[in-house]
């Protein structure tokens, strides 16, 4: 999804230091045999009959470290219904997750599951007060067999990175378990377009081979190129992002070298479905007519020795058939977020020629739902975990007095993200702390919502805790406020719906109150905001005029696609931007007088 900074261990290490002292339906796709073709003997429940092999490949994408079911609407789904209504369903949850791949694999003699990278960062405090660690670990639990690296994987950095696959206790908060070491990642990372920029050699291993009785797949991972504009430039100092599809093509050639004829790549870059419902038909209209976005043009060029493409990024939930180069169907499918889907594709393996026979592929996207048994297992890494967060977690930061949408919003302007921007411009205002005259947040850096339900230790309804606040915004980004002309802000306003970063996916600022104006989706590219409504406190904003803004310092460098704002002058570093919420909360609300959901009026949206 939208990319959101490194986090900094300021507040991190303070915090360790106090806490060591205290199954759904899916579109199917499959194309029909060519005329001609020999009828292909069918398999049954994953088992080999002779020369044909069913071999069924589960895959998930964007976990984010979600070990317990996310916040709010951002923990549901939209499941189209029988009669043509839509119907929000809440899913997600590693138990409930490690219950459904479980049950999926059973009967299957041939089972892979593999994943399109964002599996940590981004993660709720459970997990990222750990560094990801119990995420890798429940991960482990899972029999996840492979995965690709996302642009999160990158929030702490190369080395971070390569201690979640190797293991090791934290360089700085050692061990958080007496008597156990970090062991990591009992799965290989893929990232085979990452390279050091001084060996030239990939960072990771490029690819992966499955081998089961005489059956190989081969796995390509790679993550999506634009990965300098998504992250904050200290954690991928050194490295080259190299085109996706020239990397895929690469390996998949020295894979066929090495007689591996069937092939399925691994990719952290994703498309837009026409549909929100994740049980709706991508072909509706015919193959691939129901996407959008980067992952068309990147389908269409991958070579066909590629038999599937598996793709994450933007949580978004499809099953589709797109043609490769030689005009041959093949699968693209996403199984959205945070665990709440999984996408299940069954490939018939031809032992014969070692090659995947396409028309036979299927696959649908699966529902996580929450009403079934919890796995065990999973619960009691869960409880072990929170035991030791929660001197931390269960602090009570504020109220509310109902949801609060952030992630969960499908909506440009999201009342969380006033919120945020309110907090920001209230604690950066005054002379002494910066002079903010206004605030802007990145929409990816909001990562869940506030949920008014108690939940965990939580004794009453529209308690915000801590572990709640840290969910919402865990990567602990230093606030900078900095110099801009109204002619800079304006642009970067522009830049929210054009360039190559969010020309095709828009990333909406979410703005602080007295900033208003009109965008008009009805125009292209930088049109569509109008530049004569864009008004701080009633007053036009002069292009020759300085401003003082708050923002976090990923906006700071330029991240999201938002370049112009490297042009800033006059930076001041503040406070962490989840202190600032957490003082936010604090002031604004009590349990008497609990904080209300804003209207979220600020930005007039034509349609």
């Amino acid at each position: 999804m939208s990319a959101t900074p490194q986090r900094h261990r300021r507040n991190r290490r303070l915090t360790l230091a106090a806490l060591a002292v205290t199954a759904g339906t899916g579109a199917l796709v499959a194309a029909a045999l060519p005329a001609g073709a020999a009828s292909v003997t069918a398999t049954t429940a994953g088992k080999a009959q002779g020369r044909y092999v069913n071999v069924q490949m589960l895959n998930i994408n964007d976990l984010h470290g979600n070990l317990q079911p996310p916040q709010g609407s951002s923990g549901n789904v939209t499941e189209r219904q029988p009669d043509g209504t839509t119907k929000a369903i809440p899913a997600g949850g590693m138990e409930y997750l490690a219950t459904s791949l479980r049950k999926a694999r059973e009967g299957h003699d041939y089972s892979i599951t593999a994943a399109a990278g964002d599996m940590i960062g981004g993660s709720p405090l459970l997990s990222g007060l750990f560094h990801d660690e119990p995420t890798i670990e429940a991960l482990n639990k899972l029999k996840l067999d492979v995965t690709s690296v996302g642009n999160h994987e990158f929030d702490e950095g190369r080395q971070e990175l390569l201690r979640m696959r190797y293991g090791g206790c934290h360089p700085v908060d050692g061990c958080f378990e007496y008597g156990r070491t970090f062991e990591g990642s009992q799965f290989p990372y893929l990232a085979a377009n990452v390279t050091d920029e001084k060996t030239k050699r990939p960072l990771m291993s490029p690819y992966w081979v499955w081998k089961q009785n005489g059956v190989k797949i081969g796995f390509i991972g790679v993550t999506l190129e634009g990965t300098p504009d998504v992250v904050t430039a200290a954690g991928i100092k050194g490295l080259k992002f190299g085109d996706e599809v020239e990397t895929i093509n690469k390996y998949a050639k020295e894979l066929e070298r090495q007689g591996v004829k069937s092939i399925v790549a691994l990719i952290h870059e994703g498309g837009l479905p026409a549909s929100n419902a994740y049980n709706d038909s991508c072909d509706a209209g015919g193959p691939g007519s129901g996407i959008s976005g980067a992952i068309v043009d990147i389908a269409k060029n991958v070579t066909p020795q590629v038999d599937a493409l598996v793709t994450g990024h933007t949580h978004q939930a499809y099953a589709c058939t797109l043609a490769d180069p030689a005009g041959n169907p093949r699968t693209v499918t996403s199984a959205a977020s945070f665990g709440r889907l999984f996408t299940e594709t069954n490939l018939t393996y031809d032992r014969a020629t070692g090659d995947i026979v396409r028309p036979q592929v299927t696959t649908a996207n699966r529902l996580v739902p929450r009403d079934q048994p919890k796995a065990a297992d999973m619960t009691e890494l869960i409880d072990r975990w929170n035991a030791l967060a929660a001197p931390i977690s269960n602090r009570t930061q504020g109220y509310i007095s109902a949801d609060i949408a952030g992630r969960g919003s499908e909506a440009f302007e999201k009342p969380l993200g006033d919120v945020i921007a309110d907090a920001q411009l209230e604690a950066l205002s005054p002379a002494d702390k910066g002079g903010a005259q206004l605030a802007i947040m990145n929409p990816g850096g909001i990562r869940s919502d506030l949920a008014y339900a108690k939940s965990g230790a939580e004794t009453a309804d529209g308690v915000v805790t801590y572990g709640e606040a840290f969910t919402v915004q865990p990567f602990t980004n230093m606030m900078n406020i900095v110099d801009l002309t109204g002619a800079q802000l304006v642009t970067a306003l522009q830049q929210q719906v054009s360039g190559p970063v969010n020309g095709p996916n828009p990333k909406i600022l979410q703005i602080s109150k007295g900033l208003t104006y009109t965008l008009d989706m009805t125009k292209a590219g930088a049109d569509r905001v109008v530049v004569g409504s864009v008004k701080l406190n009633g007053e036009a904003i002069d292009p020759t005029r300085t401003y003082r803004v708050a923002m976090n310092e990923f906006l700071a460098g330029g991240g999201d696609g938002f370049t112009v704002l490297k042009e800033h002058k006059n930076k001041l570093v503040g406070p962490s931007d989840l202190d600032v919420f957490n003082a936010y909360l604090a002031k604004h609300s009590s349990e008497s007088t609990p904080l209300a959901p804003p209207v979220a009026d600020r930005i007039t949206v034509i349609k």
